[in-house]
């Protein structure tokens, strides 16, 4: 751990600042986010304890103009870099 304090990652995290799960402290750091073992790095969203991860669907866009996610199940795991 480096010399200044890192709070401790969520059981839920948005990227998206509109998000309630928004925490801007935590991305301060570099996080990772492995997913059934491998690690991702188009990960919008995530839960720990329900075990997913949002991610966006390819180029497709939703009305409002962001892009259209999908969710996967499986075992999720957050980590500082």
């Amino acid at each position: 751990m480096s010399d200044t304090q890192r709070p401790e990652l969520p059981d839920h995290l948005s990227i998206d600042p509109r998000s309630p799960h928004y925490n801007a402290a935590v991305f301060q750091h570099d996080i990772g986010i492995r997913f059934n073992d491998q690690e991702r790095q188009d990960v919008e969203e995530y839960c720990v304890s329900e075990g997913w991860i949002k991610v966006a669907a390819g180029r497709t866009l939703d009305r409002k103009g962001r892009p259209m996610m999908i969710k996967l199940k499986g075992k999720v795991e957050a980590f500082y870099r």
